[in-house]
This record gives structure tokens, C-alpha cells and sequence, in this order.
């Protein structure tokens, strides 16, 4: 068997300017030493991170940091081996292994993800035979404060400046940063229940609260932290998610509603979807979400075309997966 890291310099220079795919480049990689210095670590997996001012004891300031992650999002499909059929398939972020513990793979080209499932240790998988699939990212902030529930990040194009605002639920609040500023402020106009569900969509923050068992309400937040209603749902106990699809294409609100099941031991649901119609700050209910499919989770939700996974996976356009159920 060749020893593939036994290649010319020229020949290996000339590999690494034609190879696009970012996990090629990562397979590339794990070849030997001399490969990983010729190949870069690509820039779509580099977890981008920001250092932003302490919030945990708003409103005194802080002179602690806390770290704001941009974290790639991705779908694996692990091909099991024989006699089992099916594969298996991991949703999560993904990110270089900074441990000092890395053993070198042997050729041929191969590669390996270390995967953090809740409840057991962290698993390497070899992805050689496997396929990855990109659903975009996920921001993580790193808090002690049992009073933080969820943020979203909004980029800002000012005058050529890169420029971004953070938008946090924190106990009964709405706390807000801008990176020109780096100080944590209340956004006025806003008390109330703390919330999950905090998204950007068009260039404006969306967030949703209860109001006791009756009503939800949905805001729309601009960048200059000015408050908009948008129409009020009927709330009948559901569980409420929003998820953005596509890039700003549309975005949608899913209500779930639970019943419990004595006979079958087992708790059924069904869903409730609403499109924002952007113009009248009206949600309207759709009945049919074409080749989407939604994916709810504790961390974020994502969406992406049913055209986009593999062949086999079970999941079809116009479904909504909850991962957080599993």
C-alpha cells in the first residue's frame, strides 16, 4: 500500500489549492504531519468567538468576560457495520480537538470526530465512510448564572465596519449588547416570563412570551432596541418553538400540543404551524410546509430541505423533528 505522505511537496501544493470541500480538507489532514501543515484548518469549522463583559450580576458591572461561540451546525451519517443495515445519525456542533491527547490516524486518508453525547463519554467516530451534512451554526455563551435562558446574535453592516448586537433573556429580562459599546443594558418595554425562544430574522430580533395560560405574544426587536406587537395566539397550554428557514426566507412559530395516553402508556402530540406574514405582523396558519423540515432542539432550532439529507434517513419534506425528545 502507498504511503501517502511519502508525496512530492509540488504534488501535495497542488492538492491542496483544488480541494474545496471543508471535511475533504480535514480528511486530508489526518494523513500525517507533512499534510497538516500544507492544509489549513478550515475556516467554515473554526468556531468563532468573542469575549463580551460578565452579565451574570446585571445590573453592576463586571470586570469579569464571559465567551460568546459561533458554533457550525452539522448532520452525520455513520455507516454502522455488518449484519446492521441502518445507519446512525448525530445532529450537533462540530470543532477542533484542542486536547493534547491526539493520536495520528494512519493512512489511508481518514477521520475521525469526537462526538459528546448527553449521558456517555465523548466517542470517536471514524467519518470516512460516513457523509456530514451542513445546517448551519448556533451561538453558545459561557454563563454560571441559573438566570440566563437563551440569546441571538444579529450582525451589523455600518459604513464598512463589522458590528453585531447580543440579545439575552435573563430572569424576567431582555438584556442587550452592541459591540460598539460592550455594555450590557435592559431593553425597556420588556417584563416578563423569561423566554427560550429568541431569533433573528430580517435584520430584527424576535422573541415570544405567555401570558398566563391564555395568550402568546410575540415582539419584534429592532437594532435600535425599539419594541414592535406582533398579533397575539390563543394559547391553550402548547409548547412554543420559532424557527427561521432558509436565508431570512420565512420564518415560522410551531405550537405543540400534548395528551397523555393511559391505554398506550405514552404521550402523544400534535403541531400547530404559523408563518409571520412580515408586512401585517400577522402569524398565518399553514397546513402544508412543503420539502422543509424542522428540527427543534434545546440549543437552537434549524430548518433545511428535505433534498438536502440522504436517501434512507427516514425523514421526509413537510416534517418537524424534535431532537430534544430523543
Amino acid at each position: 500500500m502507498a504511503d501517502w505522505s511519502l508525496l512530492p511537496e509540488e504534488l501535495l501544493n497542488i492538492i491542496s489549492e483544488n480541494v474545496e470541500d471543508c471535511f475533504d480538507i480535514v480528511h486530508a489532514r489526518s494523513v500525517s504531519n507533512s499534510w497538516r501543515s500544507t492544509f489549513s484548518f478550515p475556516c467554515m469549522l473554526r468556531r468563532q468567538s468573542y469575549s463580551l463583559p460578565s452579565f451574570a450580576n446585571f445590573p453592576s458591572e463586571s470586570k469579569d468576560l464571559c465567551t460568546l461561540e459561533k458554533i457550525p451546525l452539522f448532520l452525520f451519517r455513520v455507516q454502522t457495520p455488518p449484519p446492521a443495515s441502518a445507519s446512525e445519525y448525530f445532529l450537533g456542533g462540530i470543532g477542533r480537538d484542542e486536547s493534547e491527547d491526539q493520536t495520528e490516524l494512519p493512512s489511508p486518508i481518514q477521520c475521525s470526530v469526537k462526538a459528546k453525547i448527553p449521558g456517555s463519554d465523548p466517542t470517536l467516530m471514524n467519518m470516512r465512510d460516513g457523509q456530514i451534512f451542513p445546517l448551519g451554526h448556533q451561538y453558545r455563551i459561557s454563563c454560571d448564572s441559573k438566570e440566563y435562558r437563551s440569546l441571538a446574535f444579529l450582525p451589523l453592516h455600518k459604513e464598512g465596519r463589522e458590528e453585531f448586537i447580543v440579545l439575552l433573556s435573563f430572569g424576567r429580562f431582555l438584556l442587550a449588547l452592541r459591540s460598539s459599546e460592550m455594555k450590557w443594558e435592559l431593553v425597556m418595554g420588556f417584563k416578563a416570563p423569561s423566554s427560550d425562544n429568541i431569533v433573528t430574522f430580517r435584520r430584527r430580533f424576535y422573541v415570544t412570551n405567555h401570558a398566563g395560560m391564555t395568550m402568546i405574544y410575540t415582539f419584534s426587536i429592532d437594532p435600535l432596541l425599539h419594541l414592535t406587537d406582533v398579533m397575539p395566539l390563543n394559547h391553550t397550554c402548547s409548547l412554543v418553538y420559532l424557527v427561521p428557514c432558509g436565508n431570512d426566507d420565512e420564518l415560522f412559530l410551531v405550537e405543540k400540543f400534548g395528551s397523555y395516553s393511559r391505554v398506550s402508556n405514552l404521550c402523544r402530540f400534535t403541531c400547530k404551524v404559523s408563518r409571520l406574514h412580515e408586512e401585517s405582523d400577522l402569524w398565518v396558519e399553514v397546513s402544508d410546509l412543503g420539502d422543509r423540515v424542522l428540527f427543534i432542539r434545546q440549543q437552537g432550532n434549524v430548518s433545511c430541505s428535505a433534498k438536502e439529507l440522504p436517501d434512507g434517513c427516514g425523514v421526509s419534506g413537510n416534517s418537524i423533528l424534535f431532537t430534544n425528545e430523543l
